[in-house]
């Protein structure tokens, strides 16, 4: 067996030039690449190995930064015939952490269309036992117990980063103290898998890089930094210090101090209703039992009265979110969804509310979309659709409004200017302002000549639309809670825990605050007030994560005093630790059904999900 091996300090790596398998040693602990893997892409939905390369070489790599080992692999018989592939690996030790970077670099790039590459693989990671546990930021967290038992047979899960699959663009492994956290430098064009078979004494997670356009394009870096003596919080304190390094990490205070309806909207409640609805009968959700339920109109008269009504309860903070507030309908014709709806009092009646959103000192926001672009829209262009670099248009019927592709992203911001522009020409006082998917749904690419774009490029456009809106002192929200979009956004929809949102999300591990843990100071998270069987009263999340709390405008009597009554509960708290990062979280029952909190202004809440109840203590 040949070897390579490199050290700096306590830190050493040895790379096997056979197998090309890793080995990492770091404050006394080993760890070792999955004896199993071997490094890979594909062209065409074909497996090429590495070790496939027809010539490959290794040499010392060392800079006044660090030191390595670099490879180099070229010759690949692609189609038939050598082509023009040939790339390089960096993996080497930095001199000042005693982090170990991984970076996969092109050279010449290939003649053909290439794949995904998966390198580094994953770490052995075999004993059955709960002190050895993988977290992954699907969603909220995810922690997997090594004896974590799956009722569907196996874990699988792929997640592509920038989106709900992973919140943030870090995985981790931790074994009674010893662990690692691995930080995706280039997230935009990358993904991960995760594999835990039933019975089986382990559990994979590796990083996949994905092309971009069709290449290699750029060089792709993970990180890896190892600590001893430590636990999934001390994963996500690692990775704050590197948003905060990487100028993702913008607090409350910081957002506030620009646009103060940041502290008008702590302690607000939610209040999330709609106007239009139309459901077209080629959607999905199209009720063919009931089509009476497919079309609605609420005017904007019945809102403000229900908006006047909270105000007598004695609700100081309302943030309203509008949906379907267009004459199409909610997910219609976007972007050509202006002017207000006419069936529900148009222009006139959407200033009224908006007006009487002022005098009570409440919010006003409303729903908006960039990324569906539909069929029946007045400006409807399929050259400015989205394609790929295979040539091919998504096109499909899911949402209300029906038959729709993707427009290219470059476009987003210009339509957002048009429509907004109209908005405050008619009047329109907007304070809050969510776009929808942008943070839920990975990043695009799109080959179009006359507006090519990649996944990386997509997201500053994305970008582009949330700053507009923050440039004209309106909150920022979209759906869920994404680390790229944390420096623009004030809020989202919500940023839930798997089982929320997902079919059995609840048992594809222990859900964990790890987004919280790292950025609960940079963003409101509204809470869904709603109880559920098995996960217990939503409430107690809202409150072991010091979030905010929707409320049900429609509520009546007794029901909408609960209401407010939760609401206030919830709100009190808020108040108390928006500004305070969330320093720690811990489970206190092997059941994960005790869990406690703890803010850095030494706020401490304690939830028992079997029994309802909850404690709270602040200094």
């Amino acid at each position: 067996m040949s070897e390579i091996k490199v050290s700096h300090q306590s830190t050493a790596l040895v790379l096997n030039t056979e197998t090309l398998g890793i080995e990492i040693t770091a404050h006394g602990e080993t760890w070792r690449s999955e004896k199993t893997y071997q490094p890979h892409f594909y062209v065409n939905d074909k497996k090429i190995y590495f070790h496939q390369a027809g010539k490959l070489e290794h040499f010392s790599w060392n800079t006044g930064v660090g030191c390595g080992i670099r490879s180099v692999f070229s010759g690949f018989h692609l189609s038939g015939k050598e082509d023009t592939l040939s790339f390089q690996t960096v993996i080497w030790i930095e001199y000042a952490t005693e982090d170990i970077f991984f970076e996969l670099n092109p050279l010449t790039e290939s003649e053909q269309c290439i794949g995904n590459f998966y390198w580094p693989g994953q770490m052995e990671f075999r004993k059955k036992t709960s002190d050895w546990y993988t977290v992954i930021t699907n969603r909220q967290g995810l922690l997997i117990p090594n004896d974590w038992k799956y009722d569907a047979g196996k874990i699988v899960f792929d997640g592509q980063m920038c989106s709900a699959g992973a919140f943030m663009p870090w995985f981790g492994q931790v074994r009674s103290g010893a662990a690692y956290i691995g930080i995706v430098c280039d997230p935009w064009d990358a993904g991960y898998q995760v594999e835990h078979p039933e019975e089986s004494d382990y559990c994979h997670v590796s990083v996949r890089w994905l092309p971009s356009l069709g290449k290699l394009s750029y060089k792709r870096t993970i990180k890896y930094r190892f600590l001893k003596d430590a636990d999934y919080n001390d994963l996500c304190k690692v990775y704050r210090a590197y948003a905060k390094e990487n100028a993702l990490l913008v607090t409350l205070k910081e957002k506030a101090a620009k646009n103060p309806v940041v502290d008008k909207f702590i302690g607000s409640a939610i209040v999330h209703t709609g106007i239009k609805t139309h459901v077209s009968p080629d959607s999905f959700y199209y009720d063919k039992e009931h089509p009476e339920k497919n079309d609605e109109v609420i005017p904007f008269a019945v809102r403000e009265a229900q908006m006047r009504k909270l105000k007598e309860q004695g609700l100081e903070k309302v943030y309203l979110h509008l949906d379907g507030w267009g004459n199409p309908g909610y997910d219609n014709q976007h972007p050509d969804y202006l002017p207000a709806c006419e069936e529900a009092g148009g222009w006139e009646g959407m200033r009224s509310l908006s007006k009487s959103m002022k005098e009570m000192n409440y919010i006003f926001a409303i729903h908006d979309q960039y990324r569906d672009y539909y069929f029946d829209a007045k400006t409807y262009d399929p050259e400015f659709s989205m394609i790929s670099p295979e040539g091919k248009k998504p096109d499909f019927c899911r949402w209300a409004g029906g038959w729709q592709t993707y427009i290219c992203a470059s476009q987003s911001p210009l339509y957002l200017r048009r429509n907004f522009t109209e908005l405050f020409r008619q009047g329109i006082q907007l304070e809050g302002t969510y776009l929808d998917v942008f943070t839920c749904n990975e990043p695009d690419e799109c080959a179009h000549p006359w507006h090519t774009m990649t996944r990386k490029e997509c997201l500053e456009y994305r970008k582009k639309c949330f700053d507009f809106l923050n440039a004209n002192e309106i909150i920022a929200s979209s759906e869920e809670t994404i680390d790229w979009a944390v420096p623009s956004l004030v809020t989202a929809h919500y940023s839930p825990y798997s089982f929320m949102v997902e079919e059995k999300g609840s048992t594809l591990g222990v859900s964990v605050p790890l987004f919280n843990l790292v950025y609960h100071d940079c963003m409101v998270v509204p809470w869904m007030m709603d109880a559920d069987q098995l996960e217990g009263d939503y409430m107690l999340y809202a409150l072991l994560n010091g979030g905010a709390a929707y409320l049900n405008c429609e509520a009546e009597g007794k029901e909408l005093e609960k209401e407010i009554e939760r609401y206030r509960t919830v709100a009190q708290l808020q108040e108390k630790v928006a500004y305070s990062e969330m320093v720690r979280h811990e489970f206190l029952d092997g059941n994960y059904k005790k869990q406690r909190t703890v803010f850095a202004d030494g706020t401490e809440v304690t939830v028992d999900l079997e029994a309802g109840a909850y404690q709270i203590h602040q200094n």
